[in-house]
């Protein structure tokens, strides 16, 4: 194993389902580690749910379902995506999405006042929110949270929800405008009452028809902000910045990363440098080897660690944090077959440049 990667393990031996995907993980306030994914036959099929599964110090607990896709007529649909965050001085929060695909899901959350033990009923996010979509959100000093989302498909412009999901630039009559060069659009959702109640931002101005989705917000300042993550045919990580706390974001670009068209994630550690876990690889959906790379202003990124390269395995939507005692843990799914954690200090990494693309 490269320096810095202290351990590698999967997350269960065995589960009541065949495939999974999409780990999120979060340290709660009583520092329990927790990871959640969503299994089931496939992606899409509608006995897909919310997994969850608990560290204990030493070992972790058996995968439990813990939100489903049922409806009030009792018929079915998949969940997708979850992303556990924990506010501070707040309940956990499990947001996830239920729905048929990506273009049509809706937002649901859950939470929970004992650790992970029980939840609340699911509920549904107001108007046309739909909570962090992938990557977990964080809160600034001042408490306000920044949930990072996206949406996916071209988007009904005569819909007076826009406004709620964000998806307005200045007005309707502009998004009328531009609803023919919607696709994939990245937006933020804010919380200033500790994740009570959300506001969504207009969508990111995204230059020269690029598409995107998946943002991580990286913490450069309590003003300066940064978000990146997957593009969808730019064959890089997108990033855009904000210099008010997260409430205007300006034009997106594109990092020196590649990006295959697969889901990242980032941190800002205590010391202030930024981390992101990625696909080193530019190949539409060629999904390894899995990176992770560190910088110290965002812009220069090097080398740090390698945690998978064994072709041609598929190791993607990794989800990465950093505990109370300064570890990094991340978390990704492997193969689509089962989840897999990896423990790594980021003291001990041999940080190297990446030239032209190596």
């Amino acid at each position: 194993m490269d320096p810095g990667l202290l351990s590698l393990d999967f997350l269960y031996e065995s589960a009541p389902f065949p495939s999974c995907h999409a780990a999120t993980l979060v340290e709660s306030d009583r520092g329990t580690l927790f990871c959640a994914f969503f299994g089931g036959t496939h992606e899409r099929h509608p006995d897909v749910c919310i997994y969850l599964c608990r560290f204990d110090g030493t070992k972790w607990g058996d995968p439990v379902s813990v939100a489903d896709g049922v409806m009030d007529d009792r018929t079915r649909m998949p969940t997708w995506n979850p992303v556990l965050f924990q506010p501070r001085g707040g309940a956990l929060m499990l947001f996830y999405k239920v729905g048929p695909s990506p273009k049509d899901w809706w937002g649901m959350v859950k939470t929970s006042d004992d650790d992970g033990q029980t939840w609340s009923d699911a509920k549904r996010l107001p108007g046309k929110l739909l909570g962090p979509i992938k990557n977990k959100p964080v809160q600034l000093d001042n408490g306000l949270i920044i949930s990072p989302t996206s949406v996916e498909g071209v988007l009904d412009a005569n819909d007076d929800g826009l406004a709620s999901a964000g998806v307005v630039v200045a007005s309707v009559g502009e998004a009328k405008q531009q609803v023919s060069q919607m696709g994939w659009n990245v937006y933020f959702e804010l919380s200033a009452d500790n994740g009570n109640t959300f506001q969504a931002t207009p969508l990111v101005e995204q230059p020269g028809g690029m598409k995107a989705i998946q943002p991580s917000v990286l913490i450069h300042s309590q003003t300066k902000l940064q978000a990146i993550g997957r593009t969808q045919k730019n064959q890089r990580i997108f990033e855009t910045w904000s210099n008010d706390g997260g409430q205007t974001w300006g034009p997106m670009g594109l990092t020196e990363l590649p990006n295959c068209n697969s889901g990242t994630d980032a941190v800002t550690l205590a010391d202030g440098t930024h981390l992101v876990v990625y696909n080193h690889s530019d190949t539409e959906k060629v999904r390894y080897p899995l990176n992770v790379a560190m910088s110290k202003d965002g812009k220069k990124w090097q080398a740090a660690c390698t945690i998978e390269s064994e072709p041609p395995g598929q190791y993607s939507y990794p989800a990465v944090i950093q505990t109370r005692d300064g570890k990094v843990h991340i978390a990704y799914t492997w193969k689509r077959l089962r989840m897999r954690h990896g423990v790594l200090d980021p003291s001990k990494f041999l940080l190297r440049n990446i030239e032209n693309g190596r």
